[in-house]
């Protein structure tokens, strides 16, 4: 027997100590994977009621922006319509496309119970002319993008309401119907009793002058900005001497009494000319001179009454900085 345990004297007597031992490592092990297949099964519940509550809030948000553009879009044009809709990931490249071609109305509804991931983003399609043709963004004119955009921002506005909004010459690229359009929508924000907004606009046009409940002027002197308190009708007529300039010449001068005695000196010079043909002994034209001689004369002096507002508003702030000026001294000195 002994002889036959000789055979065996390599045997490890610790074996039963470690087999224990790793067993209970072992069970740890066990116990540990349990946990984090448990902490694992509990983030994965996480992220898919987290993707669901993205998802609604997704088409939720879309239902309510898209309901209330279509309002607006009305709004702004009436008789025509504007939608907005989901973009599938097969036309997520339709943007792109230089000459997309119009859709019909048929196509332009999105199946909003398919999950907000299988779509790819959001695009506007919109009639201006009430009819059932649709167009995309890129077949509109830069005058109707800038209408699409301020429907959008409206939109958003209602569905969102915040209440301090900055517009720095939105109404620069419409036409006078739509800019009477924005007028009344921003005058109806104002005035709403769920969720009213302050509205700040830069502007050189009549419109948005007209619905203002106050107007304030912006002067470059000693390269300083001055602002300035205007009433409302020295206000209409500076932005109408603009416009009438804009017509003049093909754009807006950037401040008109700068430009005040060369403007002077031309209307001068029209005058003379007025004259020359008046002497010349055409009929024809000795009609159409004094009805030209009297636009140019009512013009130069609206600008003249403008300019002569502005500077004296000028004066008296210049006066009451330097009355601050000298009681601060006196203050000193004491």
């Amino acid at each position: 027997v002994n002889e036959q345990l000789k055979k065996y004297g390599s045997v490890n007597r610790k074996a039963l100590d470690q087999f224990i031992s790793f067993n209970e490592q072992r069970q740890l092990l066990i116990g540990r994977q349990k946990e984090m297949d448990k902490d694992n099964t509990a983030i994965q519940q996480l992220i898919h009621s987290l993707d669901q509550q993205k998802e609604e809030a997704i088409m939720r948000t879309f239902t309510g922006v898209s309901e209330h553009f279509t309002e607006v879009f009305s709004e702004l044009v009436p008789g025509g319509s504007g939608k907005m809709v989901m973009k599938g990931v097969a036309t997520a490249d339709e943007d792109d496309d230089p000459n997309p071609t119009p859709l019909p109305e048929s196509s332009s509804s999105s199946s909003l119970t398919a999950p907000a991931s299988s779509f790819s983003g959001v695009a506007i399609i919109v009639s201006f002319s009430g009819s059932s043709q649709m167009y995309h963004m890129q077949q509109l004119s830069g005058g109707q993008k800038a209408l699409v955009a301020l429907a959008l921002i409206f939109a958003i506005q209602r569905c969102d309401p915040a209440p301090f909004y900055l517009f720095d010459e939105i109404d620069q690229a419409l036409d006078a119907n739509y800019r009477a359009g924005v007028a009344r929508l921003i005058q109806k924000q104002v005035s709403s009793t769920t969720a009213p907004a302050q509205f700040i606009c830069t502007t050189f046009r009549p419109e948005l002058v007209e619905v203002a409940d106050k107007c304030y002027g912006i002067a470059l002197k000693n390269k300083v900005s001055n602002i300035y308190p205007l009433d409302k009708a020295d206000a209409q007529n500076f932005v109408t001497n603009l416009m009438m300039e804009e017509e003049a010449v093909g754009k807006v001068s950037s401040v008109p009494h700068y430009r005040q005695d060369k403007q002077d000196q031309e209307e001068d010079e029209d005058v003379e000319e007025d004259h020359e043909e008046e002497n010349s002994g055409h009929g024809e034209q000795e009609e159409k001179s004094p009805s030209k001689m009297r636009r140019v004369t009512e013009s130069r002096s609206a600008r003249l009454r403008s300019r002569h507002a502005i500077e004296e508003m000028l004066v008296e702030v210049d006066e009451e900085e330097e009355a601050e000026e000298e009681e601060g001294e006196g203050n000193d000195e004491d």
